[in-house]
Parts: C-alpha cells; structure tokens; sequence
C-alpha cells in the first residue's frame, strides 16, 4: 500500500523527496517490545519492534476510525488500536476486530507499512510514491560496511529545514570562519578556489589550492539514500586512524524540523579500534558536539526565506548545484504523481 504523492513540488521541496530511502532514528531508541510515534516527510508514523528485535514502520492511524496507533498496545508482533481494539500486523494487515469478530475488515491490508533496514545503529526506510511503491536499490555508505572502519553514530534534531543543513555540509568554506576555534579546523587559508567534480554516484565540491588541512572537499552520494562523505584532519594527540571522517544524512521531519546522523569514524582495528573509542568518548565527543551546537545556532537562526535573498559567488557552486538537483527531483515528482 503506497503513499498518494499529489503534492506540488514546493511542497516535496520543502518537506523531503520520495522514492528513495531515509534514515527515520538511531536503533537504540526503539528497544524490542518497544514503540515509538514518528514524523517523516510531515506525515505521523509509528515505529514499531517485535520482542524478536524485527522492525516495522506503519502508517500511525487505525483503518477504523483513524485514531494513532501510538497510543495503542504492543501485543509482540501487532498492535491493538486503544479506541475500539482493532489489531494491526506488522504488515499493515488488519488482524483482528475484537468488537466484532469476522467482519469484513479482518484480513485486509489497510495500513501502509514501508520497508526499513537497520543500517551502522540507525533504522532506514523506504518513502515512495504511488508509481513507485517497491524500494530502490540501498548500497550503503562504504565507511558503515568495512570491517576495518569504526563508526559512531551522533544524533539530535534541529529546528531548521532539512536543505538548509544538507547546504552547510556542502559547504567546506565555512569551517574556516564558523568553526575556526575549533580543534581541528583551526589551520589552512581563509580564500580557496573550489570545482565542482562530477562521480557516477554524485559529485565532489573540493578545493584545488588545499587539500588535508582543513574542511577541504565534500562528496555528495546518491546511492538510493542520499549522503556525504568529508574528512577532517587530526593531529597525532588524538590518537591512532589517521584522518577523521564523518558521514552525514538528514531526516526531512517537516518543513521547519531535521533529524541529523552523523557518523563519525576512522580505519582502526584492534587495540587501535579500543583507543579510538576510548579517546572519542572521553576526550574527543564532547569537542565534536561543541563544533555541531555551532552549526545548530547558525542554521536555527535562518530566516524561512534567507535563500531567496542571497547574493552568491564562487564558493557556493556545491549548494547552488545541490540546489538544481533537488529541485528537479521535486519537480519530477510533482509531475509523475497521479491526481489528487
């Protein structure tokens, strides 16, 4: 059962594309036995796990009479609606009608139920359209599949529109002034020439006169979720791995809210792979998180508008060239979608 898309492309603009996969929370936040309300792409779900540690994500309103599944009962593998009792399977089947037991309702698949895939400590899903119901293809990022790589995931929720902070991370210039006082983004040049370099999964947005300093080059990936790929310089005090990476990806929750995952990891194994986690969650973590309230404040403080009053110049091909991507999506979307 998919989702109707009959909205503008203003609307899918500002409240996140569909027909690709999007990370919804961290794993940890919905323990077996354990439901959770959500909101996605402006619309309520429910996030729901089996004592079996399966997850399944259903649309948060009861076939009866609407009312959330959220404030209804985890019964193991389904969900009774607290209004009237009505059991809904993980599938979105309507597994039974205790008010009224056989009725025509029983059996029927009346809830939408979308195809998630836990991935590094978060849980992924697939949003579609009514044309395109069955999920693409998910490769997940490289540095949260290798063995030889540690990831850490960091999470929080801000009070900005999702594009605004997917344009930051496509933004390398920006380290050098907002995050200058940093520990790791405190050294290189304050000009820079950059180019836009295009790759079979997305493109880079890179310095050409600096590279390995500071905040030099971004990779924006489309591999059926959209994320990027950056590295930070690390100086030897923090311990073995070589440089830091962090691999991003946003929630669109609503027009005016973000999830934001960012994994932070380098190559380590062994004793090394120890001391890069015992060095991050004591000394490291708390720094990190210092850099990110910088972003948040920035990013928070945007005015709704601020992208319609700008005046760009050369560092700003990466987001001007995120921007005509998106857009475009938005607006083959819009056009693709059935009538309303």
């Amino acid at each position: 059962m998919a989702l109707s898309t009959s909205a503008t492309a203003d609307h899918i603009y500002a409240t996140g594309l569909r027909n690709q996969w999007h990370p919804v929370l961290p794993s940890s936040f919905v323990a077996p036995g354990a439901m959770r309300r959500v909101t996605v792409l402006g619309e309520q779900w429910l996030l729901f796990r089996r004592a079996d540690g399966t997850l399944a994500l259903l649309a948060d309103r009861c076939p009866h009479r609407g009312a959330p599944l959220s404030l209804g009962k985890h019964l193991g593998d389904r969900v009774a609606c607290r209004y009237h009792g009505v059991e809904v399977a993980t599938d979105g089947t309507v597994a039974s009608v205790p008010g009224l037991p056989g009725c025509a309702l029983e059996g029927r698949r009346l809830v939408a139920s979308l195809p998630v895939r836990e991935v590094a400590g978060a849980v992924l899903a697939y949003f579609g359209d009514e044309r395109h119901p069955e999920p693409v293809e998910l490769t997940v990022p490289a540095p949260l599949d290798d063995p030889e790589i540690e990831p850490i995931l960091c999470y929080a929720e801000w009070q900005a529109p999702w594009r605004y902070i997917m344009e930051n991370l496509l933004d390398p210039m920006h380290g050098a002034f907002l995050h200058r006082e940093s520990h790791t983004m405190y050294d290189g040049d304050t000009t820079a020439k950059f180019r836009v370099r295009e790759t079979d999964r997305g493109y880079f947005f890179e310095k050409t006169d600096q590279r390995g300093v500071n905040f030099d080059w971004v990779e924006l990936c489309r591999t059926g979720v959209d994320w990027v790929d950056l590295s930070i310089p690390y100086p030897p005090s923090a311990g073995p791995g070589g440089a830091f990476g962090i691999v991003g990806m946003v929630c669109p929750v609503d027009a005016e809210r973000t999830g934001v995952f960012f994994w932070r990891y380098r190559r380590v194994s062994g004793w090394q792979r120890d001391t890069w986690r015992f060095l991050y969650r004591t000394l490291i973590e708390e720094r990190h998180w210092a850099v990110l309230e910088q972003d948040r404040v920035l990013l928070e403080a945007l005015p709704a508008d601020a992208d319609q009053h700008e005046h760009l110049y050369q560092h700003d091909l990466g987001l001007v060239r995120l921007r005509r991507l998106l857009r475009a999506r938005a607006e083959q979307q819009s056009a693709s979608a059935p009538p309303g």
